[in-house]
């Protein structure tokens, strides 16, 4: 099944170079992969997966081993962000 996935500020770098313009791939994933499996190909480090959405839904770091999508769904990905 088809979802999008976009990484945000520097999780960019992660992404293939030519979706870091976008900041997103479409991917296709098995129906039950959870999300901790959907972007662990990617190598992200686990401290920088800060804050996860799927369809603008904030999902909680212990349902991240779990968690499942649905076709269309978007999952997004930011860093923590530190600012004044």
């Amino acid at each position: 099944m088809k979802i999008t996935f976009k990484l945000f500020a520097t999780l960019t770098d992660y992404l293939p170079p030519e979706a870091r313009r976008s900041n997103q791939v479409l991917l296709d994933i098995d129906p039950v992969s959870p999300i901790s499996k959907i972007i662990e190909p990617f190598g992200l480090p686990p401290k920088l997966v800060h804050l996860v959405l799927v369809n603008g839904k904030y999902i909680e770091p212990e349902k991240r081993m779990t968690a499942t999508l649905v076709e269309g769904d978007v999952l997004a990905i930011w860093p923590p962000i530190a600012g004044g």
